[in-house]
């Protein structure tokens, strides 16, 4: 019984507390427009911050991953110290850039705040909890991680309306105010979290000479393409899901469906979140997790293919069909987007062992990095030269761009899937 209550108290809820703070990143288009207004630049400029965050994420993630192996207590208290300071301090900018119109000190003070200093604290938090997790719920190491990295996922949907409540409520500056608000309310959260964290009593870290030699030891335990297969097929999922997921406002208004722009991203965000936790744990009961990401690829090359075929985001005003296909494709693009993440830490632990999991994973969410500044902007960059916008409903959008974005994505989603299928070793669960 006390076994069970400690994976809980030890385990789950110190992950949830640092996922559903850290996962809040993901809210950056609730307020985006508001900041470039308040601060007097567009929003082009103001976007490179959010793409900052998640290059640092990942490559914060990179390079800590040795510190979080050998010291969790560590790194999660330097990731609710940075996460509440770099948010406390893109609220102190954009104070500034309030008074001081188009100040480029301001804008940079952002990207420096919201962008590098967040996004230590992203990497690191991310991080920290995931091996703990996996060494509390052996059994159902994938569960475990979903239940985690759903936290994440889920941060937006719970924290959009509440975002959106203090914007309307706190008057004029609420806009930084809002981030001073939310700094010390995650600086709570994680902080407890980080007080909770620990790993079983019975666990003892394997010793190696050097961190850097126990990784490379740890990765020549199977061919090297096995590791370059998953770090690739995390990269274009990552990938696509960001080309898509970026344009999907976009791509609802462009069917017709304006006004239910904010049901559908919240729809959305719980398939993100729901495909965190649902496929992680179906991953569980299979002899090769691995599985798991040619069933996601699978199921995107169709939806994706289907809705390219019929035109669906050009031909979807008005065609009841249509828009369930293209609602359909988002679904399962954001699912499949979310269990890419909670699978790769268990598929990492099934082929290397939990020894230096925690390095090879962050090394392994640099991906994430790439993928944060490739995503958005191949997709942005298809939109802005194919196509032409137009007016539907009073919107003005670009269907044919929104549709090229699907021939990029599903040629990627072909080749992911190939490098599941024959570039990744099928392995056994880690006994």
């Amino acid at each position: 019984m006390k076994n069970i209550q400690n994976k809980w108290i030890r385990g789950a809820i110190p992950a949830l507390l640092l996922h559903c703070s850290i996962g809040t990143v993901y809210c950056w288009s609730i307020f985006s427009q508001e900041i470039a207004d308040y601060i007097g630049f567009s929003k082009g400029a103001t976007e490179w911050a959010f793409s900052f965050a998640i290059f640092f994420l990942g490559m914060s993630a990179a390079f800590m991953g040795n510190i979080v192996e050998k010291n969790i207590h560590k790194s999660s208290l330097i990731a609710s110290i940075t996460f509440a300071a770099g948010m406390a301090g893109t609220g102190f900018f954009i104070w500034y850039g309030g008074n001081n119109q188009g100040s480029v000190l301001a804008l940079v003070g952002i990207y420096v705040c919201y962008g590098f200093i967040m996004g230590i604290g992203l990497g690191t938090g991310y991080l920290s909890p995931v091996k703990t997790l996996m060494l509390w719920f052996k059994d159902k190491k994938g569960l475990a991680t979903g239940l985690a990295v759903a936290g994440f996922g889920a941060a937006k949907a719970i924290a959009s309306p509440i975002m959106q409540s203090l914007l309307n409520n706190l008057g004029e500056g609420g806009i930084f105010k809002m981030f001073y608000i939310l700094a010390g309310v995650y600086f709570v959260m994680m902080f407890v979290g980080h007080l909770l964290l620990a790993k079983p009593a019975d666990w003892h870290e394997p010793q190696t000479k050097a961190a850097g030699e126990g990784i490379i030891a740890t990765l020549k335990r199977e061919p090297i393409t096995s590791y370059i297969g998953i770090w690739l097929m995390f990269y274009l999922n990552i990938t696509c899901g960001l080309a898509l997921i970026s344009q999907e406002k976009m791509i609802v208004k462009c069917i017709g469906l304006a006004s239910s722009v904010g049901i559908i991203s919240t729809i959305s965000a719980i398939f993100n979140a729901g495909g965190r936790l649902g496929f992680s744990a179906w991953a569980d009961k299979m002899k090769d997790r691995n599985t798991i990401y040619k069933m996601i690829f699978i199921l995107s090359i169709v939806f994706t293919a289907v809705v390219m075929l019929t035109g669906g985001i050009k031909n979807g005003d008005g065609n009841i069909l249509l828009i369930i296909l293209v609602l359909a494709l988002i679904f399962v693009v954001n699912a499949g987007y979310g269990g890419g993440f909670s699978n790769v830490p268990t598929l990492l632990s099934d082929h290397y062992g939990m020894g230096s999991i925690s390095a090879i994973h962050g090394i392994t969410l640099s991906a994430w990095a790439f993928a944060g500044l490739s995503g958005n902007q191949l997709a942005n960059a298809i939109v802005s030269h194919t196509g032409k916008f137009i007016e539907v409903h009073g919107v003005q959008v670009n269907p044919t761009g929104y549709q090229n974005v699907l021939y990029v994505t599903l040629a990627l989603y072909v080749v992911s899937l190939c490098l599941s299928l024959f570039l990744v070793k099928p392995t056994k669960k880690e006994a």
